[in-house]
């Protein structure tokens, strides 16, 4: 049990919903059936994918995470470097039955999509590709983490035009967020040796790369009309939580956590609306 607890608090048991969420709710709306497809990729994304995200990160990170005060916390483990085998193991031991699974159940363009995703989730932190090290590449890949569970279960059904407003929203947001949550680290990363988007272009250019990212991913919901305006309205949110940092510098980047943890619990206030939305969508 031990070890199962550590795994979980590895895989941040707090961000599960921001993973299985955009698969579960593309792939009802465009009219999918609660069926094995359903339920195993929802498992998928919502487990075994955030275990592989963060675990591979939390391995391949440790020597920076050890300068960093936010670790060991809800923001992220620091296990010891004895149990990063265990780790390993368990994030790809538990990834692969799934991925199989779904890689037989899929389409071919689906399958490749997954992979891309699978691919992109493990290139961020892994040895050797590290595109968290590479600015600007960080956040894309970030972002694609995110979006990548709507995009396959857009191309479940040959990636219908409606979503790709979504899509392109939802990815707008994922680079903004990452941006914002460079911003917090700028010391640390720049005493670890390691570059960021923050770290390149410093504090304050990318708080507001972050503002104005939020506000036209905002944008591009709510000229989509009708109840997606709400939703857009609520996407607001992100953009009044950044704001107040718009002036920081490097040197007190590190007030941007107050932000950030607000941010954490933000992504489920906005969810709650978006799920309303989507209710009155299937039902109304």
């Amino acid at each position: 049990m031990k070890t199962i607890n550590k795994l979980l608090k590895v895989s941040r048991p707090v961000s599960w919903v921001n993973t299985a969420y955009p698969f579960a709710a593309t792939f009802l709306v465009l009219g999918g059936a609660v069926d094995v497809l359903f339920i195993v990729a929802s498992l998928f994304f919502l487990i075994p994918y955030n275990l592989l995200m963060y675990g591979v990160n939390d391995v391949y990170d440790y020597e920076s995470d050890m300068r960093n005060p936010r670790k060991n916390s809800i923001e992220g483990a620091a296990e010891a470097k004895e149990f990063h085998p265990t780790i390993l193991r368990a994030a790809y031991g538990l990834t692969l039955p799934f991925l199989l699974a779904l890689l037989l159940i899929g389409s071919w363009t689906a399958d490749l999509v997954l992979l891309s995703v699978v691919f992109f989730v493990v290139a961020y932190s892994l040895k050797g590709l590290r595109f968290k090290e590479i600015p600007f590449l960080d956040s894309i890949t970030s972002s694609l983490h995110f979006v990548g569970p709507m995009l396959y279960a857009s191309a479940l059904f040959g990636f219908p035009a409606e979503t790709f407003p979504f899509m392109i929203a939802f990815f707008l947001w994922g680079l903004a967020s990452h941006a914002f949550g460079a911003v917090q680290d700028v010391i640390p990363d720049r005493e670890g040796k390691l570059s960021s988007i923050a770290t390149v272009i410093g504090a304050r250019a990318t708080v507001w790369f972050s503002f104005l990212l939020y506000i036209a991913a905002s944008l591009f919901v709510g000229l989509q009309g009708g109840l997606a305006i709400i939703v857009s309205l609520a996407g607001l949110l992100y953009v009044f939580t950044v704001a107040p940092y718009l002036f920081i510098t490097d040197k007190t980047s590190a007030r941007a956590n107050r932000g950030w943890r607000r941010f954490i619990w933000l992504n489920y206030i906005v969810g709650t609306v978006v799920t309303f939305v989507l209710i009155a969508i299937l039902f109304l």
